[in-house]
């Protein structure tokens, strides 16, 4: 028998069968309730069971970025130094943070193609009032944040509201928009960003004692949460992970997370004497951080996050359990738009400028894919966010290593694309695994 899915209450134990075997620890009771309480191995044997049984999740994603990183490693070894480890934060922060809120939009089964250009056009408004009006970065940043707010509610209401299906809205704000870009920029000149703050979003590291403090800080909130957790179904006689499987999360993000830092400390400049020392986690790191963890706890810890998941997974069951189903798919455009003009900030910091090709080009196929490759279904009512960090990640790793070995921006193409499809087509067998399985 399989133990209780979390926060379902406690499982009634069962007399074992013939033939069956039972994987767990014996009986205990809990409010006069009898329960299995989990060991590792019984823990270990679910989740064999739901990969089995089409639940993947990210493992696909996980090993096909270690495998890239094997491959680019040996072929080229500057790949694994800490300049270029440091450069993979910056190529691909953009790109996640827009997939970070294109993940809300897939999980309810709608695309938003206009995201790209919707970044563009949040960072020509940031860098407009910045250069052209005199504007300060904590005025100039939130009007563009507030751009990206609009033009969600716009996207949302069209498709919520007036009935147009989500391709045909998007695409049409994806060529709009294009169109406002140039308006904006004057028909196409480039507008120089030389705010400090700003550019040093993409470009800039935070010194060496603050990256080991966030670190240190990151894992041990970690382990509090998830020791809070723990006390907390244990004292409403709920079935807990068992102690290995906590100490073992914990003591991979504490050795992924320190790793990580002791490498982006070390001196990456090649001569620090000539053009200065070049040390520590560059800030966007911690932003990108930081949307994770807001994203995944409404996703995951509130009732708004609850509602996403139940429209994605049966919008018409949701309407008839009293979710607002209009309001929901105009907020995941919103968080979509907004998350958008974030991405479309840090790309500008990051390239110094804006121009009538920002966030045009490969953005949006790029923020698509890492939600998908990530894991991220396409049906909706399927995905995380840190999908899109993976998924990120995996993308900002082809582009970087095949510059690395010199390849072309075609051959990048295709092999984004090749493994765009391949996790498409993970996708669509493990839902029909999941349905012949009755995990769905």
């Amino acid at each position: 028998m399989s133990n209780l899915q979390p926060g379902l209450g406690p499982e009634v134990s069962e007399p074992s069968t013939a033939g069956h075997v039972e994987v767990g620890s014996p009986t205990t009771i809990s409010a006069g309730v009898q329960v299995v309480k989990p060991t590792l191995a019984s823990h270990l044997h679910d989740y064999w069971g739901r990969v089995r049984g089409g639940d993947i999740g990210s493992l696909p994603a996980i090993l096909g970025l270690i495998v890239l990183c094997l491959i680019f490693g040996i072929a080229r070894p500057t790949f694994f130094s800490a300049l270029n480890f440091a450069n993979l934060f910056s190529q691909g922060a953009a790109v996640t943070l827009i997939a970070m809120g294109l993940v809300f939009v897939l999980l309810l089964g709608e695309i938003d193609l206009s995201a790209g250009y919707a970044s563009g056009v949040c960072g020509a408004v940031m860098a407009i009032l910045l250069t052209d009006h005199g504007w300060q970065w904590y005025t100039a940043i939130p009007a563009a944040l507030a751009t990206g707010l609009v033009i969600g509610f716009i996207l949302g209401f069209l498709v919520s509201k007036v009935g147009i299906p989500s391709f045909v809205v998007t695409l049409a704000a994806f060529l709009a928009f294009q169109g406002i870009l140039l308006v904006l920029l004057s028909g196409g000149k480039n507008i120089s960003i030389r705010d400090p703050f700003v550019l040093a979003l993409a470009n800039k590291n935070m010194t060496v004692a603050v990256s080991w403090i966030l670190a240190i800080a990151a894992v041990a909130g970690y382990a509090l949460v998830e020791f809070a957790q723990v006390r907390s179904r244990a004292t409403r006689g709920l079935v807990t992970d068992p102690i290995g499987v906590v100490l073992a999360r914990i003591g991979g993000l504490a050795i992924l997370l320190f790793s990580a830092v002791a490498v982006l400390t070390q001196e990456r400049s090649i001569n620090p004497l000539i053009s200065g020392s070049v040390k520590g986690v560059p800030i966007v790191a911690p932003i990108i951080a930081v949307f994770l963890i807001v994203w995944t706890f409404i996703l995951g810890r509130t009732t708004y996050g609850r509602h996403v998941y139940a429209v994605g997974g049966n919008k018409e069951a949701a309407r008839r359990a009293g979710i607002p189903v209009d309001r929901i798919r105009i907020s995941v455009f919103v968080i979509g738009s907004f998350m958008a003009a974030v991405g479309g900030i840090i790309a500008a910091s990051r390239a110094n400028s804006v121009d009538p090709n920002s966030g045009g080009s490969n953005v949006l196929l790029y923020a698509v894919g890492a939600a998908v490759i990530g894991g991220t279904s396409l049906f909706g009512g399927k995905g995380r966010v840190m999908d899109a960090v993976i998924g990120g990640a995996v993308i900002a790793v082809i582009d970087n290593g095949m510059g690395l070995m010199g390849y072309s921006s075609g051959v990048k193409f295709i092999v984004t694309g090749l493994i765009l499809l391949l996790a498409a087509s993970v996708d669509a067998l493990s839902r029909r695994r999941a349905a012949a399985t009755g995990n769905r």
